[in-house]
């Protein structure tokens, strides 16, 4: 009989490979098993069923094959909620934290905010920032039906009723809409860029952007001066080595008060900027980038 501090041991060694390779193992114990993480480190005597023993390693080979175990599972935490994830939609990650505090920090002094999360995917931004600001009118787009599918659903287990899901390539679906912060999580990784490998599982369409990586964000903060309210602030998250690429694209839309933030590990992550002090369109073209 297989008992859960010997199945523990065996996951750890199986999954060595991973870089979270005890994370890993306690979640899909748990998950197995049907219990927390804590139940699974303070009963190691507990045995496991032959279905659980068999679950658990199919499980495993899936994990050692490179599927998340977000997947797997089928949740993953984000801003201490619990989000039901499938691989219709990018895994939530802890670095996007930031860029929900960036926005609730400019919606500090707002009343009933309208907010717009571009390119939602399993709804993180736009249900985390939603649980923190119930006076806030949230819209979150996404070009993926499956992807606001999962999300929607996200909006009614976490009941946050005010957040509508809308379908649509980036600003198509607002109109001519105004918002006072608009978030995104966009695709930021360049075509050719080895890590795609490592990220085989996700899909490869809210990933990758264009030669530089930059594509989506040159569309984002291209159109952000005609659907910023006055004093409205677009926050959007991007890679490490992007921030000088994404100010500029900000600036040259007009944008105020440009500024690249670091995550917690230290990497510059998410840049914001302040809408245009002139209530004129900046008449920016996303397609002028890269020059």
């Amino acid at each position: 009989m297989t008992r859960a501090g010997d199945a523990l041991w065996a996951l750890r060694r199986q999954l060595a490979a991973s870089p979270s390779a005890d994370l890993d193992a306690e979640l899909l114990l748990a998950h197995v098993l049907g219990i927390g993480r804590a139940g699974v480190k303070a009963d190691p005597s507990r045995p496991l069923s032959a279905e659980q023993a068999e679950a658990l390693s199919a499980l495993s080979q899936r994990r050692a094959a490179g599927e998340p175990v977000a997947y797997l599972i089928g949740h993953r935490e984000f801003w201490s909620l619990d989000f039901e994830v499938t691989p219709d939609v990018l895994v939530p990650r802890p670095e996007t934290e930031l860029v929900v505090e960036l926005a609730l920090a400019a919606l500090t002094r707002v009343s009933h905010p309208a907010v717009l999360d571009l390119g939602t995917g399993s709804g993180a931004i736009a249900i985390a920032i939603a649980h923190e600001r119930p006076d806030a009118v949230v819209t979150a787009v996404d070009a993926s039906a499956a992807a606001l599918a999962v999300a929607a659903a996200n909006a009614r287990r976490l009941r946050t009723g005010n957040v509508a899901f809308l379908t649509g390539s980036w600003y198509e679906a607002v109109g001519g809409s105004r918002f006072d912060c608009i978030a995104s999580n966009p695709p930021y990784v360049a075509d050719a860029d080895p890590a795609l490998a490592f990220l085989s599982h996700e899909p490869q369409g809210a990933l990758a952007a264009g030669p530089a990586g930059l594509d989506a964000l040159a569309v984002i903060c291209g159109g952000a001066p005609a659907h910023l309210a006055a004093g409205g602030v677009l926050v959007v998250e991007h890679g490490a080595t992007q921030g000088p690429g994404v100010r500029e694209l900000m600036a040259r839309a007009g944008l105020a008060g440009v500024a690249t933030h670091a995550d917690l590990a230290g990497r510059p992550r998410a840049t914001r900027g302040n809408s245009p002090r002139s209530a004129l369109e900046s008449g920016f073209d996303a397609r002028e980038w890269p020059r």
